[in-house]
């Protein structure tokens, strides 16, 4: 890699490092980077394996330190005894945050504020679906069937527009301070 794209992996990983941080910090549920990782990860990544690579390790570590320092002792019956490597809830999340990523691959080729809002509000969606299912799949008190499904979509319709916002600020957060940088220094610019 030349100097140039050493910069700016280093830049665009340090960013999402820092989102995916914030997640430690309080918040409304649901109101987090996640969506605005996966997008900007996409679009800012030359080699897309690294649009892949870089968000799912800081989701990951994220959610590790979520898990282990926060949820597990809040919620024991969830988490059970000792290191909690992946969350009940995890493969649903972590399926989302691919489809998120996919779609900011195709989407973003161009970062453009309507391809970028489309981007963020189809984001959101995606969580929501992918979540909620796993959500049915995982708690034993949704029945698994076409009624239980509906009871997990509708038990997390307050939590969607947390997600929503969430994806909408930290996307206008990531992108429009990585694009601000990006006019101040030139070895941000795309080769």
């Amino acid at each position: 890699m030349n100097n140039k794209i050493q910069i700016r992996f280093g830049i665009v990983s340090l960013m999402i490092a820092a989102a995916a941080l914030s997640r430690l910090l309080p918040h409304p549920y649901n109101f987090t980077p996640i969506g605005a990782i996966g997008l900007f990860g996409a679009a800012y990544f030359s080699r897309k394996y690294y649009s892949f690579l870089i968000p799912f390790a800081a989701l990951w570590l994220s959610d590790l330190l979520l898990n282990n320092l926060f949820y597990a002792r809040l919620y024991p019956q969830f988490y059970g005894e000792g290191f909690v490597w992946f969350s009940r809830l995890a493969a649903g999340v972590y399926l989302g945050f691919g489809l998120i990523i996919a779609l900011g691959v195709y989407l973003l080729r161009e970062v453009k504020p309507g391809r970028l809002l489309a981007a963020s509000l189809l984001a959101s969606a995606i969580f929501f679906l992918a979540t909620n299912f796993a959500s049915w799949i995982a708690d034993p008190m949704y029945p698994k069937t076409a009624a239980g499904l509906s009871a997990a979509y509708f038990a997390g319709i307050p939590f969607f527009w947390n997600t929503l916002l969430g994806d909408l600020f930290y996307t206008a957060l990531l992108f429009g301070t990585y694009e601000w940088a990006r006019r101040r220094f030139p070895a941000l610019q795309a080769s």
